[in-house]
Formats: structure tokens, sequence, C-alpha cells
């Protein structure tokens, strides 16, 4: 008989968030498939400390590295999670029940909230939203984008109350090297889709501002809030102002 469920990830340096990671998927994972694409910390080390099976894969974009994920798990279910995301206990009880039913839907859509800078954001369109991550294997595969990539499921769908938290960013730090990776993806798909920079792009950094902190209520959440949005909008400009030149 397979494993129930395979819970799988990719990694690239991921030491300090990892292992609790791995740790809220404990009771709930028959295997665990970490991809790690060149990780230069200790990400492999905890992984393989949590019984983790490890394979090796230079990163190319999102999409393929999820699919090349996906397609080594060898679970009846599959579970893609993220290394700074954890699924909460209710989640984890919801998820062993529904896996195990025989009338469960063939994907699961689940709520992830986030945790920004220590704070919990609950408004700016950060406080939660609905992802696609708990499916039959066989009924699974990953959008080939390269960056915001998503799971594609063929059959019904469903939702489960339980939150996976987010934690999404240590420091101001570890958020500009993130946007840097994720706006030269993004840049490079809008280049080959034939876009370009116009200076009308510029709008996009007072309108992300005043839609997040004020038509969402991004100022209900405070210091944290205020920074998120200005990181939003910072983040919404860039991916355009990569296009400005091409790349050396």
């Amino acid at each position: 008989m397979p494993p129930l469920l395979s819970v799988v990830i990719i990694v690239h340096n991921e030491e300090a968030h990892l292992g609790a990671c791995l740790a809220s998927v404990r009771e709930i994972a028959d295997e665990i498939i970490v991809l790690d694409d060149g990780s230069t910390d200790a990400t492999v080390a905890v992984a393989q400390q949590h019984g983790a099976r490890v394979e090796l894969r230079p990163f190319d974009d999102f999409g393929r590295q999820k699919q090349a994920a996906l397609d080594l798990a060898t679970g009846r279910w599959i579970l893609s999670i993220d290394a700074d995301e954890r699924v909460t206990p209710p989640l984890a009880r919801e998820i062993a029940r529904v896996i195990r039913r025989d009338d469960s839907a063939d994907g699961y859509w689940l709520r992830r909230t986030m945790i920004y800078l220590g704070k919990r954001l609950r408004f700016g369109g950060a406080g939660s939203e609905w992802i696609l991550r708990l499916a039959r294997r066989e009924r699974a595969r990953f959008a080939p984008l390269p960056v915001h990539e998503h799971l594609i499921v063929e059959g019904r769908t469903a939702r489960l109350a339980g939150a996976l938290d987010h934690i999404k960013y240590r420091s101001l730090r570890e958020h500009i090297e993130t946007i840097n990776r994720y706006t030269e993806l993004a840049a490079g798909r809008k280049r080959e889709a034939g876009r370009r920079f116009s200076v009308t792009h510029v709008l996009r950094i007072p309108w992300e501002m005043f839609s997040r902190l004020v038509l969402r209520l991004g100022l209900l959440d405070g210091r944290a809030g205020i920074i998120h949005a200005a990181m939003a909008a910072f983040y919404a400009f860039v991916q355009y102002a990569k296009l400005w030149r091409e790349p050396e």
C-alpha cells in the first residue's frame, strides 16, 4: 500500500523556518519530500533530522520546481506547503479526517493567515486567503508558471476550516531579498510577453498603498500593516521597473 499523505516542500536556505514547518505536519505525514536547490546553510541537515526524504534539483522556476517535488511523492494524497508555513492543530485534524473518507473531494482549499514581522495581519488584503494545497495526487499538477505558481486539481474541490499560518518575514532585509528574487522572475515573464516599462507604472505605488491601507483597512493593523502595504507597493512597481532596460 502506498503512503496515505505525502507532504512536499521546495526549499532554498530555509534552516530558520524548516524545522517548525516539518514539526507541524509530523502527526499527519506518512512521507515528507524536501526538494532542495543547493542550499548553502543547514537546510538539508534540518530536513533529514525530521525524517524527510531530501532530493536535489537545480532551480529554474517555481512551477517546474514544485511539479518536480510532486512527481517524487508516492502518497495517495499530497499536501504542498512552504517552509515558512505552519499547519495548525485544527487544520491537521481536518486533513487527517478527510483523507481517510471515501466521499472526500479531490482537492481542498486552505485558509492561509499571515504573521508579518511578528504580528498577525487581519486587514489590508493580507488577513487571509484561500489557496489550493491538498489534493489526491493523481488528480493534481502545478501550473507551469515561473512565479505565482498554483496547484491545479481535476475534479471536485472544497474548503477546510482550519488555518495555515504563514510566518512571512522576520525582518525587512529578508523581505527585500525575496522581492528582488520574485521580481526578477516576474519581469522576465512580462518581457517574454512583450511588456515594456511605462512611466504610468509609477502610479502603482500610490494606488497599492491607498488600496491596502484605506480600501482594505490595512491601517487597522498598525505599524506592521503600514510597512507591509509599502513593501507590496514597492513589489508592484519594481517588477515593471526592471523592464526599463534589458538585463546586462
